[in-house]
Formats: structure tokens, C-alpha cells, sequence
């Protein structure tokens, strides 16, 4: 008989599994089978080999690929460079100079590879040595190039939100206008810590960068912008507009950015070669968490673990608002130990149905969960951000990254207290595009 005690004894031992080094698959598909074998014995192994398939015939499962691959062409295209020096000319002026390049890069950048490692890596490559130059707080550089990274998750196309769409079955389209707004708002709040910093401690920005005088130059460099804005725009646009299912919209972002490498003179047989390596064993990674997941939902499922917890919660008569302050806890502890990906794909299955039997809405919670996503990965000692900046970084000790980080998970924190007591920040866009 299955109870509350023994659904806690069973998540206990998930994560002491977890905690033991497994991959996040293993664990999965391992606490799938066992819960399988307990059930109902091992007769109802036989048609998991069909569900596997199943599964992994999904066409919205296709966007995955297909936008890793747009932002791994991307990547290889010299696109980040253009970009951030355009930016520069732009909001160099800004109290805290180029760090505010480094949000404003990396938050245009997300839009367009839907990774927040590739983001860190990639914007991280190009600031250091300009910012070395020029005397600013590496503890600021890095942070911000950390914490910027993050919005590679949570501004769409976002695979972490392809990802959640999947498993709750979710409008993918509608997730991407859900996570625009509190996007672009985390962003803004981001350079608004840089400009309140630089206003009390002006020494961060060391000597500070000034824009090119040549107004003219400034202007031309705008050319640079346009090409990441077009195929993000291409996007959301053939999305919303009926013309493109996700999938084929990332099918279509695809063709731009092997048209952008092109115009760039980037396109050769080892860029091509690069990003679809990268490609492949990035999307082998994450179709293996995910199949492992799609079997532990239907092990849950069968169990009716998800109906029982649900009906438990109800019963306990607990307000909506000390539940969501208590799983921003959980959260926040299990990122200690878990990546971002894996804490997912873990948790949404049981607390989804918990969330949503509260009356919360489920583009609501997708944006919850990723935003805390977000603080995993700034979270020590597993938070992917850190060790990517500091690996780009090649100086200095990963504890210069994680003080420069704080400032920035606490504008993360302010986010999550905002849409939690006005949840129409994430759900008026998806309702008026709706309309």
C-alpha cells in the first residue's frame, strides 16, 4: 500500500542516490524500475521498450536539437564579438561601464542559443581581455557574466522550457511569451545592481570604457545587432503569428544562422563539423535524462503518487504562499547538490500536480521552476555558471566568482518574491496573445 510515508522513504532515497555520484538517468530509470517491480512485478517491464519509442518519436522533442544546433552555428560565427562591441558603443556610458555590455550581451545572446553554458562561455571569451585592459573588479566581471548567462534559460528559445512543456505537457509557444517578460525584467534588474554598485564603489569600474567618439562608427556597428534580432524576431513571429509549429520555427532559426555564418564568412567544413558535434552530444545528454524521466512519470502515474500527494497537500489546508516559500528552500538546497537540468527533471513530475491542484497556473510554475534553475546554477558547489567562468577566466580562485555572483542572486530572489505575490507578470502576455 502506497502512502505518504513511503512516497518521502522513496524520494529520500532518490536523492541518496543522487548524492552518490549516479548519473541523473541512472537514478531515474532505476527508482522507475524498482517502483515498476514493486507494483505490480516485473510483467509491466514489457511495454516500457514501446513507450521508450514513444517518447522519443515526438515532433516537439525535435526543437531540442534543433536549437542547440542554431546556437552552436552561432557560436562558431564570430556573432558574440559583432555583438558586443555594438553594444558597447551604446551603454558604455552607463555608471558601471561595459558590465552592463555584459547583461546586455548575454540576454541577446540567450535569445538565440537557448544555453546558458554556451552564454557564459561564449561572452566570457570575448569581455575578460577588454576588461583587464581597462583595471575593472574581476569579482564584477565575472559575477555579471555569470549571472547573465543565466537568462540563457529563461529568454526564449529556452530548451529548459522546451523541456518542462514536455513533461507536463504545456504550450511550448506559450512558455516562450511567458518567459519573455520576467526576461527581459531580470535583465533590467541585473543592470540596476551594476548602476546602484558603481554609484557607491565607482573604483569597480576601474578606469572605464567611454564610447567611440566616431558617432559614425557607432552607428555602422548597428548592423551587427540586426542579424540576432531577425532570427530571434523570425522566431517568436512564426510562432505566434500560426505560420510555424516550435519545431519548425527552430528548423527555420537554423537556416538563418547557417545564412548569418555565411554573410559572415564563418561557414567552413570545421565550423560545420564543431557545431554538430557539439549538437549531438549535447542533445545525447539531455534525451537520456529525459527518456529516464518519461519512465519515472509513468511509474509515478501507475502508483497514483501524484493524485495522492495532491490530495494530501489539499488536506493539509496550507497557504499557496508558505508552499511556494517553502519549495523556494527546497530548491535552493537541492541546487547545492544537483545541476539545473537534473533538478528539473527530478522534481516537476511530483510537485506539478501539487502546484497546479493549488490553483496555481502552470506557465506560472514553468517559469518558477526555471528561474530557480537559474540559481542553481550560480549555486556552489555544482552551479555549471561558476566553473565555466572561471575555466574562460584561466585567474584568480572560483571564490572571486561566487562573491561576484551574490549581488546578482539576490536580484534573482527579488524576481521570484515579485511574480509570487503578482503572478500576472508571467501570465497577462500568453493571455493577450491568446486573445
Amino acid at each position: 500500500m502506497i502512502d505518504i510515508v513511503t512516497i518521502a522513504v522513496g524520494f529520500a532515497c532518490m536523492l541518496a542516490f543522487l548524492l552518490t555520484g549516479l548519473h541523473v538517468a541512472s537514478v531515474m530509470m532505476l527508482t522507475a524500475l524498482i517502483g515498476i517491480l514493486a507494483g505490480f512485478g516485473p510483467s509491466m517491464f514489457a511495454p516500457l521498450g514501446n513507450m521508450m519509442w514513444a517518447e522519443q518519436n515526438s515532433f516537439i522533442l525535435t526543437a531540442i536539437p534543433l536549437y542547440i544546433l542554431m546556437g552552436e552555428i552561432l557560436v562558431h560565427s564570430d556573432v558574440a564579438r559583432r555583438m558586443y562591441r555594438s553594444l558597447a558603443d551604446w551603454l558604455s556610458w552607463l555608471p558601471g561601464g561595459l558590465l552592463h555590455t555584459n547583461i546586455a550581451s548575454s540576454a541577446m545572446f540567450a535569445a538565440i542559443s537557448g544555453s546558458s553554458v554556451a552564454t557564459a562561455a561564449t561572452i566570457g571569451t570575448v569581455a575578460f581581455p577588454t576588461f583587464r585592459a581597462q583595471g575593472y573588479d574581476e569579482k564584477w566581471v565575472a559575477g555579471s557574466i555569470a549571472s547573465g548567462a543565466t537568462l540563457g534559460i529563461l529568454i526564449p528559445p529556452s530548451i529548459n522550457l522546451i523541456i518542462y512543456g514536455a513533461i507536463t505537457e504545456t504550450s511550448i509557444g506559450a512558455l516562450f511569451i511567458a518567459g519573455m517578460v520576467p526576461g527581459l525584467l531580470l535583465a533590467l534588474m541585473f543592470m540596476l545592481t551594476i548602476a546602484v554598485a558603481a554609484l557607491i564603489w565607482p573604483e569597480l569600474a576601474g578606469s572605464g570604457a567611454r564610447p567611440d567618439p566616431d558617432r559614425s562608427g557607432r552607428i555602422a556597428r548597428l548592423k551587427d545587432l540586426v542579424a540576432p534580432v531577425v532570427i530571434f524576431t523570425i522566431i517568436i513571429a512564426s510562432i505566434y503569428a500560426g505560420w510555424a509549429t516550435p519545431t519548425e520555427a527552430a528548423a527555420v532559426g537554423v537556416v538563418a544562422a547557417l545564412g548569418l555564418s555565411m554573410m559572415n564568412r564563418t561557414f567552413n567544413r570545421k565550423m560545420l563539423h564543431a557545431s554538430l558535434f557539439a549538437t549531438v552530444r549535447i542533445t545525447a545528454m539531455i534525451l537520456l535524462v529525459l527518456t529516464a524521466a518519461f519512465f519515472l512519470n509513468f511509474t509515478l502515474g501507475l502508483l497514483g503518487i501524484p493524485a495522492l500527494i495532491s490530495g494530501f497537500v489539499g488536506g493539509l489546508d496550507v497557504p499557496p504562499m508558505l508552499l511556494i516559500a517553502c519549495l523556494v528552500v527546497f530548491y535552493l538546497v537541492l541546487g547545492c547538490f544537483l545541476d539545473a537540468l537534473a533538478m528539473m527533471i527530478t522534481t516537476v513530475p511530483i510537485l506539478f500536480p501539487i502546484v497546479i491542484a493549488l490553483g496555481f497556473d502552470p506557465l506560472w510554475f514553468g517559469v518558477f521552476v526555471v528561474i530557480m534553475c537559474e540559481l542553481a546554477l550560480l549555486t556552489p558547489p555544482v552551479g555549471m555558471n561558476l566553473y565555466v567562468v572561471q575555466g574562460v577566466r584561466k585567474a584568480g580562485q572560483l571564490t572571486d566568482v561566487i562573491r561576484g555572483v551574490l549581488p546578482f542572486f539576490l536580484a534573482i530572489l527579488g524576481l521570484v518574491v515579485l511574480m509570487t505575490t503578482w503572478p500576472p507578470l508571467i501570465t497577462w502576455l500568453p493571455k493577450l496573445m491568446a486573445d
